[in-house]
């Protein structure tokens, strides 16, 4: 005879179901009191099924991406542009904003990811967490604004593709405050590394850093643009990997990094701020990085080859980057040099589709070939 579960088991069930489900749901299903939900649920934090509000289950240890999040549209002149007057364009939206981008690449590569960004209550805020959930992304802890409209980014090219003039309208990030990831504190306890972009305010970004000085979960931080930089806190104790360009290398230190020898110099006196890690991106070159499990060494790694006839469009390569080397990360913590490659195989699949992520992701992808050279 089938023992018959008992309240408290059943109850775990559906979180473990549904962990955003409400006190009043269970109560309903249960055919419980809200009185007696609570009980059980406090019985099953006690014995550790359970991490607390939001019924955060111990064996699920997502991606925890946060930051920017928007519609990106771009805007191709169908002839030489005219200042001063009306020109004729062909226009391409798409999903975007790093760290969602970032979570997109995760999902669709199988990781569980959750996204914690901000967005308003237009249309276009409901049809960025729409689409985050049709892939598979976590968006029940992202922040909706009332009354505000979602981020965008609008770029305007010229008719051979080149960029005249970009537009970014992403002030919802300011509202990514300390308060605010404080109160969603449960649905970023367990996660088992966190993803920020720096599109967060700098309190914001201290806050991250202070926490993973203290529980050890590992934080990557993502550089966006070089006006951003000043968002990055003076010392960077607790941030296991900063990933930069060399433009914004050179907006954080105040002066050029012309040779591999001075973006180096640079590198290191990140790691002197704190940082344990840093990786350095020089678009179709490749890219530099540190690598703290061999000491003091750097290393160079080639790009992934693409035939120019095969680039289609770069927008997303670099977050495509960043979401590989975490994916790797994930499953080998010590290796950055493969983590590396296999994010600039992500990279390198991303160029050659329209898409800012590429919609055929999947683990399997990876080659294990490494075209990294140490210094």
């Amino acid at each position: 005879m089938t023992k018959l579960m008992s309240k408290k088991d059943q109850l775990f069930e559906l979180v473990r179901g549904n962990p955003y489900i409400s006190q009043q749901e269970l109560a309903a299903q249960l055919q419980l009191s809200r009185s007696a939900v609570a009980g059980y649920l406090a019985n099953l934090t006690k014995d550790g099924r359970i991490l607390g509000r939001a019924y955060v289950l111990p064996d699920r240890s997502p991606f925890i991406c946060i930051g920017g999040a928007n519609i990106d549209r771009k805007l191709r002149s169908k002839g030489p542009l005219q200042m001063g007057t009306s020109n004729p364009v062909s226009q391409y939206e798409s999903y975007a904003g790093v760290a969602r981008n970032i979570a997109e690449n995760l999902a669709r590569l199988g990781a569980a990811t959750r996204l914690i960004c901000a967005v308003g209550d237009d249309a276009a805020g409901q049809s960025l967490l729409t689409q985050a959930d049709s892939v598979g992304i976590d968006v029940a802890a992202s922040l909706h604004v009332s009354g505000a409209l979602s981020g965008s980014y609008t770029a305007l090219l010229d008719d051979a593709g080149e960029l005249v003039l970009a537009m970014a309208h992403m002030e919802l990030c300011e509202s990514l405050t300390p308060a605010f990831l404080v109160s969603r504190q449960q649905q970023r306890a367990n996660a088992m590394m966190t993803i920020a972009d720096m599109n967060l305010p700098l309190d914001s970004m201290q806050l991250l850093l202070d926490e993973a000085n203290v529980n050890c979960t590992p934080l990557v931080v993502v550089a966006v643009s070089q006006p951003k930089m000043t968002r990055l806190p003076e010392q960077l104790t607790g941030l296991r990997l900063l990933i930069l360009n060399n433009a914004e290398l050179e907006q954080r230190h105040g002066h050029a990094c012309a040779t591999h020898d001075e973006m180096i110099a640079a590198g290191r006196r990140l790691q002197a701020q704190g940082v344990q890690d840093v990786i350095i991106t020089l678009g179709e070159q490749g890219i530099l990085f540190s690598d703290s499990n061999r000491g003091d060494a750097w290393t160079f790694c080639a790009a992934v080859p693409v035939e120019s006839t095969a680039v289609v469009d770069v927008t997303g390569a670099g977050d495509a980057f960043v979401a590989g080397v975490c994916w790797s990360l994930r499953e080998q913590p010590d290796d950055l040099p493969l983590a590396c490659h296999r994010g600039q195989q992500l990279a390198a699949i991303t160029v050659k589709t329209t898409a800012t992520v590429a919609q055929q992701l999947h683990s399997s992808l990876f080659n294990e070939e490494i075209l990294c050279n140490p210094i």
